[in-house]
């Protein structure tokens, strides 16, 4: 049977692609059954249930699946170490680019749910990459090989219940012992992804003075899982429920002080190395999910009847179809481009490149997810708004948009921050222009 409109995007509908290579075709087609297998086939049913079995993360763990979350290149000296040299389907480690990961992003979200997913790979995505890239060899090896291998679980902890977006607003305070061997961490972290889940938190914490903003931020390994000090609770949310939202309290906690990752305030620099690559999987994620909504609607506008005619021949539904499925297209196409991009870029071009667009394709993303979700809702009429039967999906998925345009930078924050970032850059290249041209003279 033909594929339904907007359920794949076309370069998996048969045509033709400038950025897909063959490896990209064969590692798409070994992890889609391999995915289905392991999660989506169980998907709805553990979302409702708000918890994926712990089986599931050891089960995609033990499939060499999880280091597919993280960002290309892989650290392949650290996989090669702990044993994984290839991902399915005879991919090696050292051939892995951001056009694998931006698949693998896909692929996870194809129930249309971001829940289950998130609850495997979120902390893994973000948490670990911090220890990779400014850890010291000694803190490396005491934390890489069980984290890589899925025998310990890491989160990523930056948001405070009066600190979202506002990352310089991090209150969490590490103040060293008198002895100088322990930070004493105090604070609250609020939607930690995979926390009640998690043995250690990459936290930012505030080492320097209150009121000493970015500045003053570092980030530190915090253990949690059973640790004197530490108490963890799942938060209720209104969708992805299943990805585990935890409330962190810290009190009186003490951690080694040679679980500093990196420097002392240099955290805000840390953390702004992940946002590429935290925003691009948001916005795969939230495009993703916008297909699953748009064409499930499709289908079932196809066979409805309405007024003695399939709903298809109304053209109010073509007409809401035609807009919502132009801007999913054109939002997906932009993140393939994306991905492509971060290809070909050296780490630091990327960021000082793509660091304004990235957050304007994760705010695009979601209000992209907002619409085709709202459309989905509309043509299933009251399907769309029931907990069960043939409109569950656009139901589940309709609660799941405020999770694409809040986390990782609220919509309106990173609206702001695109625009400022490219006058920043516009002003740098101006200048360096201006100054090559003086030169000259």
């Amino acid at each position: 049977m033909a594929q339904i409109p907007f359920s794949d995007p076309p370069w998996l509908q048969g045509l033709p692609s400038a950025h897909f290579t063959d490896s990209h075709r064969k590692w798409q087609a070994t992890i889609r059954p391999l995915i289905q297998r392991l999660l989506h086939d169980q998907a709805v049913e553990w979302e409702q249930a708000e918890t994926v079995p712990a089986h599931v993360f050891a089960d995609f763990a033990a499939a060499n699946l999880l280091v597919a979350s993280l960002p290309a290149p892989l650290p392949v000296d650290w996989l090669k170490r702990v044993g994984i040299h290839e991902l399915p389907g005879g991919l090696r480690v050292e051939d892995f680019d951001t056009m694998h990961n931006y698949i693998f992003g896909d692929e996870m979200v194809r129930s249309g749910l971001v829940g289950p997913g998130g609850s495997l790979t979120t902390g893994f995505a973000f948490g670990i990459p911090p220890i990779i890239k400014f850890g010291d060899r000694q803190m490396q090896e005491r934390f890489l090989p069980e984290l890589l291998t899925g025998k310990k679980r890491c989160c990523i902890a930056i948001t405070e219940p009066d600190a979202g977006s506002d990352v310089a607003g991090v209150t969490t305070a590490a103040v060293r012992s008198e002895c100088g061997k322990f930070y004493v961490v105090n604070g609250t972290k609020k939607w930690i992804t995979n926390g009640i889940w998690s043995d250690y938190a990459t936290m930012a914490v505030r080492t320097g003075p209150p009121g000493s903003g970015a500045a003053g931020l570092s980030l530190l390994i915090v253990p949690l899982k059973g640790h004197p000090g530490v108490s963890m609770r799942r938060l209720k949310v209104g969708g992805q429920i299943s990805a585990g939202t935890t409330y962190i309290e810290l009190d009186d906690v003490r951690v080694p002080a040679e679980n500093l990752i990196g420097k002392e305030g240099h955290g805000m620099r840390y953390i702004m190395t992940n946002f590429n690559h935290e925003r691009l999987a948001v916005a795969v994620g939230a495009t993703r999910q916008a297909r699953v909504a748009l064409s499930s609607a499709f289908a079932y506008v196809l066979k409805r009847e309405a007024f003695g005619k399939p709903l298809m021949d109304q053209a109010v539904v073509r007409h809401r179809l035609a807009k919502a499925g132009a801007l999913l297209e054109s939002q997906s196409a932009w993140a393939e481009q994306f991905a492509f991009l971060m290809t070909k870029l050296s780490r630091e071009d990327a960021d000082r490149e793509l660091g304004g667009l990235t957050a304007l394709l994760k705010a695009q993303a979601g209000m992209v997810l907002k619409e085709c979700a709202d459309v989905a809702v509309l043509l299933f009429g009251g399907n769309g708004y029931t907990r069960s039967g043939q409109g569950m999906i656009a139901e589940m998925i309709y609660r799941d948009v405020p999770g694409a345009r809040i986390p990782g930078g609220s919509e309106d924050v990173m609206l702001d921050l695109a625009v400022r970032q490219l006058v920043k850059l516009y002003q740098a290249k101006t200048k360096a222009i201006k100054a090559a041209e003086a030169a000259k003279i």
